[in-house]
C-alpha cells in the first residue's frame, strides 16, 4: 500500500539522518574546512535557493529547488514572489537578503538571518514611491557605517538609484547612483546558468543548510502519512491496558472548547444573520468584488415589475453611512420593486415575518405600500399593507403571515400611488429568530452553534478583523446602533458586509449561549496578504499612520467601555440604548490575527497592549503568533508575548493527518512559566479539503492530547465555522448550510462531544500495549478528566487502527456511583462523511473491559463519588 511505502521512506530518511549524524560526530576529517555557496532565485520568484561547491566549478544543489526563504509580500499567489534575490554577509556575521517584489512597486524586500536557515520577519521599505525597484543589491558603506542599497528602476525614469540605512527602519531619500558595478555572478548549476551571489563560508554553514533541508524533507514525509492502514498488517489481536492514577490529578482549563465565528463563506448575510432581503440598503458595489463581477452593484438581487427600470440615488439619504436608495417613477399603480432574497426567500406556512422599510414621496397625493411574498409564477404566499408614505424618510413596519411553505419566494414592494417614491432598507425577518431576538439570528443555525456548548466565542475574525488594507480594517463602531446608521463595507473574502450582524448582536449571542465573548481587533496593521487598494505598497501597508494611532487606540478602549461600562458612560449608554443596560462582562480581547510580526506590527501592538493594561488591567489581552505552527512569525510572536508578559497567545495552524499523528507531544514541551495558549484556528486537511471521519478522528486525537496539556492550553476553536453551499471561499468547514437546511459535518460532532464532555481536572494514565509497535502507539490514545460539577469521570478513547483494540481499564481506585455508564461512539471508514454519534449504556466496574471499534472515537461517562 501507499501508506506502507511512505512509512518505509520515512524510516529510510530516519536512518539516513542517523548515519549523517554519525558522520558529523566521527568523520569530520573527511570534510573540508570551508567551501563556497551560491545564493540564487528563479524566473518564477519561488524563493531563495543554495548550491555548494569546493572548486566553484562543480555545483551541488541543496535540495531540489528547496526554498530557504520565500517572499511573504502581498496577496497569495502571484504577488508573493521573490525576484532577483541578493545575499550579503555583514561584518557582524549577519546575513542580509534583499529582493525585488515585482516590476511595479517602489519597495524592496529585506530579511536577516544569523544562519541562513531561520530568517527574521521580512520588511518592505518604500524607497521609490513613484517608481519601481528592480534587481536590488546591498552592501556596507564602511565610512558611513551604514548599509547601502542600490536598485535599478525603469519608471518614471530609467537609471540606478541608491539609499542608505543604519537600522532598516529609516532610509535616506532615493538618489541617482552613476557608478554601479554589480556584485552578482553567473554560474552553471545542473546545466543551467543561474545569477546570484558567491560566498566563501565554513563547512559548518553548508552542513547546517543540508541538515535543514533533509529535516524538512523528513517532516514532509511524516506529514504525508494517512490514517487508513492495511488490515493485513495486524495478524494478532491488539490489546492495551490503561491505569489512570487518581493521585496524579491536575487542574485544566474549563474554557477548552469554544467557537470562532468569522464572516467567511457567506456566514453572516444570507447565513447566521436572519435577514431575508439581500442588498436591503442598495449598498452593494463593484468594489465588493474588486470589479470582477460586473453584475454586482446597487441593483443586485433587485428587479422591477411593470416598469422599465428603477433608479439609484444618493441625494439626501436616510443617513450618510447609507448613501444609496431606490427611486421608482410610477406612471400607473402596479409598479413593484422586487427582491429575490439570497437565491430565494424561504417561508413557512403559518409563520409570521416582520417587515420594515424606509420610504418617502414628494407628491401631494401619497398612498400606502402593498408588500407581498410571491412565487415564481405569481402565487401569493402572504401580504400586508403599510401606513401612508410621508414626504420625509419614515420607517414603515408591518407583519406578513405566510400562507404557504416555499423555499424560493420573493418579496414585492408595490406603492399604491403614482409619482416618485424613494425606498431604502427594505427588510424582512422571521419572528422565530434565535431566542426571539429582534434583528436576530437564524434559529436553526444559531441552535447548532449553541448545541456545541461553547465556553467562548471569538469574533468577528480572523482575516476579516484586520482587513484587506488599512481602509478595510474592521471598525467595530460602524456595526452598532440603528441599522440605517451602520456603515457597511467590502468583505475581505470577496463580497459585502451589511453589518446588520454587528458587535451588539455578537455580545448578545454570547450571553444567550453562555459563552465568554472574545472580540478581536486589528493590531494597527491590516492583513499581510493585503492588496494595494490605493496604497503605495500591499501587505501591511506600513500600518496605520503613527499620527492616527492615538485615535485608533481610543477606539479599542471605547470597545471595552461599550461592553463593560456603566450605562451612564459615553459608550455604555450606547449599549443601553440598544436594549442592554447591564454590562456584557467582557474579560478577553484579541489584538491582531496571525500577523507578520514585523517592526511595524510590534510597535503598534505594544502601544495598544500598554494602553489596555493601563486603563483596564483586568482585561486579558490575547496576542498572536502567526498562521503556522513554526517559522518566524511563530517564534517572534512568542518572543514578543514573553517580553511583554502576555497571559495568552493565539496560535493557528491547519495540518494534514500525518502532522497530528506525529506531533502528539507538541504541547508537552511548552514552557509552563510563559503565556498560555489559545489555539484559535485549526483543522485537519486532506487532499480535496473535505471533512470526513479521518479528519474528525485526527482532530479528536489532537484534542485528547490538548486535554493532557490543559494546564497550558486554555482554549481551542475549530475554523472555519460556517459555510453556505455554493458560496464557499474555504474548505473544509464545520457546518454547511443552505437557505433551509443545516448540515453538520463529522467534525462537528467531535467538537460537540468534547463540548458536552469537558472536565476541569485531568488524571494521568499509563497505557501498556500488547507490543511496542510505533504505529500502534501513536494511533491509540486516551484521556481521563473529571467534571467537578457532576463528579463524573469522562474517558475518551480514540482508535485510528483498522482493527478493534481490546482495552482493560483499571478503575479500582475510582469510587463508582453507578454501574451503568453512558457510552457514545463514532465509528466507520476513514473516508465516511456521514458518521454520527451512537449512544448506549455500558456496565462498568473496577476493571472495565471495552473494545475500541476500528477507526473510532469513544466516550465513556461514569458517575462517581470522587
Amino acid at each position: 500500500m501507499i501508506v506502507i511505502e511512505k512509512k518505509s521512506k520515512a524510516l529510510k530518511i530516519f536512518f539516513s539522518l542517523s548515519i549523517l549524524l554519525f558522520n558529523i560526530l566521527f568523520l569530520r576529517a573527511n570534510e573540508p574546512d570551508s567551501a563556497y555557496i551560491f545564493a540564487y532565485g528563479d524566473e518564477n520568484g519561488e524563493g531563495l535557493y543554495f548550491a555548494w561547491s569546493i572548486d566553484q566549478d562543480n555545483w551541488h544543489t541543496i535540495g531540489n529547488k528547496y526554498p530557504f526563504l520565500r517572499s511573504d509580500y502581498g496577496r497569495w499567489g502571484s504577488q508573493k514572489r521573490m525576484y532577483d534575490p541578493f545575499l550579503f554577509q555583514a561584518s557582524d556575521g549577519q546575513w542580509h537578503s534583499v529582493w525585488s517584489l515585482n516590476d511595479t512597486d517602489g519597495a524592496v524586500a529585506h530579511a536577516v538571518s544569523s544562519d541562513l536557515v531561520y530568517w527574521k520577519p521580512q520588511s518592505y521599505p518604500v524607497l521609490m514611491p513613484h517608481g519601481n525597484c528592480l534587481r536590488p543589491e546591498i552592501s556596507c558603506d564602511v565610512q558611513r557605517k551604514e548599509f547601502h542599497i542600490l536598485w535599478h528602476s525603469d519608471k518614471p525614469e530609467q537609471g540606478v538609484f541608491h539609499s542608505f540605512t543604519g537600522d532598516f527602519k529609516h532610509y535616506s531619500p532615493a538618489a541617482r547612483n552613476d557608478q554601479f558595478e554589480s556584485a552578482r555572478r553567473n554560474v552553471s548549476i545542473a546545466g543551467r546558468q543561474q545569477t546570484g551571489t558567491l560566498h566563501h563560508v565554513s563547512w559548518a554553514v553548508i552542513d547546517r543548510l543540508i541538515q535543514a533541508q533533509r529535516l524538512s524533507a523528513y517532516k514532509q514525509i511524516l506529514n504525508e502519512e494517512r490514517v487508513e492502514m492495511d488490515h493485513g498488517q495486524f495478524k494478532e489481536p491488539v490489546t492495551i491496558s490503561i491505569s489512570p492514577d487518581i493521585r496524579k490529578k491536575k487542574s485544566i482549563s474549563d474554557l477548552l472548547i469554544g467557537i470562532f465565528y468569522e464572516d467567511i463563506n457567506y456566514a453572516a448575510d444570507g447565513g447566521l444573520y436572519a435577514e431575508l432581503v439581500q442588498n436591503r440598503g442598495f449598498e452593494y458595489a463593484l468594489s465588493d468584488k474588486e470589479g470582477r463581477d460586473k453584475n454586482w452593484n446597487n441593483r443586485t438581487a433587485w428587479s422591477v415589475i411593470n416598469a422599465d427600470t428603477f433608479l439609484i440615488d444618493t441625494v439626501s439619504p436616510i443617513h450618510v453611512n447609507n448613501k444609496h436608495y431606490a427611486v421608482l417613477q410610477i406612471e400607473k399603480t402596479g409598479v413593484a420593486l422586487v427582491n429575490e432574497g439570497f437565491n430565494g426567500i424561504p417561508v413557512k406556512a403559518g409563520e409570521k415575518y416582520d417587515l420594515s422599510l424606509f420610504a418617502r414621496s414628494p407628491g401631494k397625493t401619497r398612498g400606502r405600500i402593498l408588500v407581498r411574498l410571491t412565487g415564481k409564477d405569481g402565487e401569493i404566499y402572504g401580504e400586508t399593507t403599510t401606513r401612508t408614505i410621508s414626504t420625509d424618510w419614515q420607517k414603515l413596519e408591518s407583519v406578513i403571515t405566510a400562507t404557504r411553505t416555499a423555499n424560493d419566494a420573493r418579496i414585492e414592494v408595490i406603492p399604491q400611488q403614482t409619482g416618485r417614491v424613494d425606498l431604502d432598507m427594505v427588510s424582512l425577518f422571521p419572528q422565530k429568530t434565535f431566542k426571539g431576538r429582534k434583528n436576530g439570528l437564524r434559529a436553526d443555525l444559531a441552535q447548532a452553534l449553541a448545541d456545541l456548548k461553547p465556553r467562548f466565542m471569538r469574533f468577528p475574525g480572523g482575516c476579516v478583523a484586520h482587513g484587506d488594507g488599512i481602509g478595510n480594517i474592521y471598525r467595530w463602531e460602524n456595526t452598532i446602533g440603528p441599522l440605517e446608521t451602520r456603515k457597511p463595507q467590502r468583505n475581505l473574502w470577496g463580497y459585502h458586509q451589511s453589518f446588520g450582524l454587528g458587535y451588539f448582536e455578537y455580545f448578545q449571542f454570547c450571553e444567550d449561549i453562555g459563552a465568554e465573548p472574545i472580540p478581536v481587533v486589528a493590531a494597527g496593521v491590516p492583513c499581510q496578504n493585503s492588496a494595494h487598494h490605493g496604497c503605495v505598497i500591499g501587505g501591511q501597508q506600513g500600518g496605520i499612520p503613527m499620527e492616527e494611532m492615538d485615535e485608533y487606540i481610543q477606539s479599542v478602549l471605547n470597545l471595552i467601555e461599550y461592553a463593560n461600562g456603566d450605562a451612564k458612560s459615553e459608550w455604555g449608554r450606547k449599549r443601553a440604548e440598544a436594549g442592554h443596560p447591564k454590562p456584557f462582562n467582557l474579560k478577553y480581547i484579541g489584538v491582531g490575527n496571525e500577523d507578520l510580526i514585523s517592526d511595524v506590527f510590534v510597535e503598534r501592538f505594544t502601544m495598544i497592549y500598554n494602553a489596555i493594561k493601563a486603563k483596564y488591567p483586568e482585561i486579558t489581552v490575547i496576542g498572536t503568533a502567526g498562521p503556522f505552527s513554526e517559522g518566524s512569525d511563530y517564534v517572534e510572536g512568542w518572543d514578543l508575548a514573553t517580553e511583554l508578559g502576555l497571559a495568552l497567545v493565539d496560535e493557528h495552524y491547519y495540518q494534514p493527518p500525518g502532522w497530528y499523528l506525529n506531533n502528539q507531544d507538541y504541547y508537552d514541551r511548552y514552557d509552563r512559566s510563559k503565556a498560555k495558549v489559545y489555539l484559535g484556528e485549526y483543522a485537519a486537511h486532506v487532499p480535496g479539503r473535505h471533512n470526513n471521519l479521518e479528519t474528525a478522528l485526527c482532530e479528536a486525537l489532537h484534542l485528547i492530547n490538548i486535554e493532557r496539556n490543559g494546564d497550558i492550553v486554555e482554549m481551542t476553536s475549530y475554523a472555519p465555522l460556517l459555510a453556505k453551499e455554493g458560496f464557499t471561499q474555504w474548505n473544509p468547514d464545520l457546518i454547511y448550510f443552505n437557505n433551509t437546511e443545516v448540515k453538520p459535518t463529522v467534525g462537528y460532532y467531535v467538537q460537540k462531544l468534547f463540548g458536552h464532555h469537558s472536565g476541569n481536572e485531568y488524571i494521568s494514565g499509563n497505557i501498556i500495549r500488547s507490543d511496542n509497535r510505533e504505529d500502534i502507539g501513536k494511533r491509540v490514545a486516551s484521556s481521563f478528566v473529571i467534571d467537578s460539577q457532576t463528579n463524573d469521570l469522562i474517558i475518551k478513547l480514540v482508535n485510528l487502527l483498522p482493527v478493534p483494540v481490546s482495552s482493560s481499564i483499571d478503575l479500582s481506585d475510582i469510587k463508582i456511583a453507578d454501574s451503568q455508564s453512558d457510552l457514545t461512539v463514532m465509528k466507520g471508514k476513514p473516508d465516511d462523511k456521514t458518521v454520527r454519534p451512537e449512544e448506549s449504556k455500558l456496565t462498568v466496574s473496577g476493571q472495565l473491559e471495552y473494545e475500541l471499534p476500528a477507526y473510532s472515537f469513544s466516550i465513556i461517562r461514569i458517575k462517581t463519588n470522587i
